[in-house]
C-alpha cells in the first residue's frame, strides 16, 4: 500500500505539470518512479501504459474539435510508432546496471531541454498563415517536408520509449519553430500521433519483459489514481502559476535528480550534487527577475515608483 501511495503521488505531481506546462508527463513521472526504485524498463512500461487511455482520448477530443492533420499524423506518428517500439525492445532487453546510466542521461537532457525552452526561450508562435484562424485544413508546417517529419518522428518516438518521455518535447517545440499553422493545429496534430507512439511502446515493453504484468500493474495503478485526482487541480494552476518559473523549477528538478544518481553511479555524489545546487541557484535567479518584471509592470500601471537600489 506504501508503494502504491508514492506511485499516486508521482502520477499527481506528473499530471500537475503537465497540466500546467503542457509537457513533461512522461519525464516528470518517468524520473519519479526511478526514484522509488523502479527499474528503468519498468518505469517507462509504466508510463507508456498510464497515458494510452489519455493519448487516445487526447486524440478523440482534438479529432471532435477538427484540430487534427491526418496526413502529418502519418508522417510523424508512422515512424515515431517504429522508433518507440525500437526504444522499448532495446531498454527491455538491457539490464538494469546497463539501462540506469542510459536513462539516467537522457533523462537529464531533457530536463536540460525544459529548463532552457523556458528560461531563455519564452513561447513564441507565428500567427496562421493566409488567415487561416483554425489551421485544420493544412499541416502544421508547410516548410516541414514528409522527410523531416519522419526523421522527427522516429527520434522522438525512439527517445520517448528509452527515456520515459520526450515526444511533446522534441516534437511539439519543434512544429512550432519552423511551423506556421495555428498552435492548437499542432498540438492536436502530435497529440493524435502520440497514441500510436505510446501503442508501439506498450507493446515493445510486452514483448520484451518476462514480467510486465507482475511489475508494472502497481505503477500504472498508482499514476492513473495521481493523475485523476491532480487533472482538475492542474487545470487551477494553469491561471494562477506563471508557466515560466513553472517550467524552469521541473527542469531543475530533472536535472538536479538524474544528473546527481547518475554521478552517484560512478562514485561521484559531489559533482551530481554540485551540479543540482547549480540549477538551483539558477531557479533562484530566475525567480528573482520575474518577480522584479511583476513588480515593474505593477509599477507602470500604477505610477508607482520603483526603488532599485
Amino acid at each position: 500500500m506504501s508503494k502504491l501511495l508514492l506511485f499516486a503521488i508521482a502520477g499527481l505531481a506528473a499530471q500537475l505539470v503537465d497540466g500546467a506546462l503542457g509537457m513533461a508527463f512522461g519525464v516528470t513521472a518517468t524520473t519519479l518512479l526511478l526514484f522509488t526504485g523502479l527499474a528503468p524498463a519498468h518505469a517507462s512500461a509504466a508510463v507508456h501504459f498510464a497515458e494510452l487511455g489519455t493519448t487516445f482520448f487526447s486524440g478523440v477530443s482534438h479529432w471532435k474539435l477538427r484540430n487534427v492533420h491526418w496526413p502529418t499524423v502519418l508522417f510523424l506518428g508512422g515512424p515515431g510508432a517504429v522508433g518507440a517500439f525500437a526504444g522499448a525492445t532495446v531498454l527491455a532487453h538491457l539490464s538494469t546496471k546497463a539501462a540506469q546510466p542510459v536513462v539516467y542521461m537522457l533523462l537529464t537532457g531533457l530536463g536540460l531541454y525544459v529548463f532552457v525552452r523556458f528560461a531563455l526561450f519564452p513561447v513564441a508562435t507565428r500567427p496562421p498563415a493566409d488567415g487561416d484562424a483554425r489551421g485544420s485544413d493544412k499541416g502544421p508546417g508547410v516548410r516541414t517536408s514528409q522527410m523531416g517529419l519522419a526523421a522527427l518522428g522516429l527520434f522522438g518516438g525512439f527517445l520517448d520509449a528509452t527515456g520515459g518521455g520526450g515526444w511533446g518535447p522534441t516534437t511539439t517545440s519543434t512544429l512550432m519553430s519552423v511551423g506556421r499553422r495555428h498552435p492548437r493545429t499542432i498540438i492536436g496534430t502530435v497529440n493524435t500521433a502520440e497514441f500510436f507512439v505510446t501503442l508501439a511502446a506498450s507493446a515493445g515493453f510486452v514483448l520484451g519483459l518476462e514480467d510486465v504484468a507482475v511489475g508494472s500493474w502497481m505503477p500504472v495503478v498508482g499514476l492513473l489514481i495521481g493523475g485523476i485526482i491532480a487533472a482538475p487541480i492542474a487545470a487551477w494552476a494553469v491561471s494562477h502559476f506563471r508557466p515560466r518559473v513553472l517550467g524552469v523549477a521541473v527542469g531543475c528538478l530533472l536535472v538536479g535528480i538524474n544528473s546527481w544518481r547518475l554521478a552517484a553511479l560512478y562514485g561521484w555524489p559531489i559533482v551530481g550534487a554540485a551540479i543540482a545546487l547549480g540549477f538551483l541557484a539558477l531557479f533562484a535567479l530566475v525567480r528573482h527577475r520575474a518577480a522584479g518584471v511583476r513588480t515593474g509592470e505593477f509599477a507602470a500601471e500604477n505610477n508607482v515608483p520603483v526603488d532599485v537600489m
